[in-house]
């Protein structure tokens, strides 16, 4: 399967008569997309907000990052099952409006949710401060429960992104980068003396305001599966959880992965990449070894010499981390280990809930717990009273003059477990 995807770099964002890309600007028309948005009877309002790096704004509660993305060539289209049918996508071509991202916030839906600061301490700690937003704030109906209110918060996100990709089909990408996957057979011949190594894809998966969308089902719903990494990239997965904002994968997260960018760029270098393998992260113990068993046997199925594995959030996830990388380690084939770490305020607690000698090889996106203060914001678009209650935060984090003491864990993407954020480790 070979996707060619067309980057159009977006260097700002501003309102206009209509939504169109010139010169690496992307105009928006506010009335309109409002409405597209809004084409719910269950959304009450809809406002549309632009934010630009360094600026002193701040976008609290946020719960979905979105890629403007559309499909220009082959089948299907972009957020399969939810803004088109269910073909199979990840070929053919796809732009994308690269440097822009669609920002959904509203009323809190859950205690798990986050901040993006455009400037300041907290902008140090999210990629998306960098990237031209709009915003788009959704009330919806009085009275709806939790789990609607999500489904339509995160649908509103998906129309918002798809009408805004809409405006890159017909302009001449600025890079074109080119991914394909063979079939196993092929795949394997071409490259016959490099370690043949696939990617174990963890998803969030929990229930209750913690799920994650493959085609439109929730992965809840499956046992775990094989996958083109391409279809990623037209937005096959998708995010639907209020997981903490550290370590959530974003829906942008998933259409920019950076763990398969890596193993493309190995690809037929240093490593043969096979593919994905995609699992569900569980709750109940027979639901956790159903699945792990399931993983390793794919794993061991398509002849693989190494995997890497990923997390998404903490906890009780651990549990299924370690159960993937046994099984797998006790069939013959190394691991790697992708996560992060709530090792407690002063960093000295267990890092994780579960552990295992076999996970020899890991690699860490930080500890959660660190604390930051972030400065007051001339501009909030959002609540920002709910940083007393989102997950990081505790009652007295905001502070009179609008700063915020907080872990962060309440900073979107400040951990993210696929390596998509901006800390780093040195030697000191």
């Amino acid at each position: 399967m070979r996707l060619e995807v067309g980057n159009i770099f977006i260097k700002d964002v501003q309102f206009g008569a209509a939504t169109e890309v010139k010169s690496g600007v992307l105009y928006v028309n506010k009335d309109e997309l409002a409405k597209i948005a809004g084409s719910d009877d269950r959304i009450k309002s809809v406002e549309v907000f632009l934010a630009r790096p360094g600026e002193s704004v701040r976008i609290i509660p946020v719960k979905d990052v979105v890629e403007p993305r559309v499909k220009v060539e082959g089948p299907g289209g972009v957020f399969p099952g939810f803004m088109t049918g269910v073909d199979q996508v990840g070929s053919g071509k796809t732009h994308v409006l690269k440097g822009a991202a669609v920002v959904t916030t509203g009323k809190i839906v859950g205690f798990q949710e986050g901040i993006i600061d455009m400037s300041g301490t907290g902008a140090e700690y999210t990629p998306f401060s960098a990237t031209q937003n709009v915003v788009v704030k959704v009330e919806p109906i009085d009275s709806l429960k939790q789990h609607e209110h999500e489904v339509v918060v995160r649908l509103a996100g998906f129309r918002a992104a798809n009408y805004l990709g809409q405006a890159g089909k017909d302009v001449k990408p600025d890079e074109v980068q080119a991914y394909e996957t063979k079939p196993l057979l092929e795949q394997v011949a071409e490259f016959p003396k490099l370690p043949k190594v696939v990617y174990v894809y963890m998803l969030q998966t929990q229930g209750l305001l913690h799920n994650t969308y493959y085609y439109g089902v929730n992965v809840s719903e499956i046992v775990p599966t094989f996958m083109y990494p391409t279809e990623v990239m037209d937005g096959a997965i998708v995010s639907g959880n209020c997981v903490s904002a550290c370590d959530k994968n974003p829906t942008y997260v998933h259409e920019n992965s950076p763990v398969i960018a890596d193993l493309y760029a190995q690809h037929g270098k240093t490593i043969n990449f096979l593919g994905c393998v995609i699992t569900n992260e569980n709750v109940t113990l027979m639901d956790k070894e159903r699945s792990s068993s399931q993983t390793a046997k794919l794993v061991h199925f398509l002849g693989a010499d190494a995997a890497i594995i990923s997390e998404e959030g903490f906890g009780n996830p651990d549990a299924d981390l370690v159960m993937n990388c046994n099984k797998i380690e006790n069939l013959g084939i190394k691991t790697v280990l992708i996560t992060d770490e709530y090792a407690g305020q002063d960093g000295v607690s267990q890092s994780l809930a579960d552990s295992t000698p076999l996970g020899n090889a890991c690699v860490t996106a930080g500890n959660a717990n660190q604390v930051v203060t972030l400065p007051k914001m001339d501009t909030v678009i959002g609540y920002p009273e709910v940083a007393n209650v989102i997950a990081g935060g505790w009652n007295g984090s905001l502070k009179a003059d609008g700063s915020i003491v907080t872990e962060i864990q309440v900073i979107t993407g400040a951990t993210n477990e696929l390596g998509f954020h901006t800390l780093t480790a040195k030697t000191v």
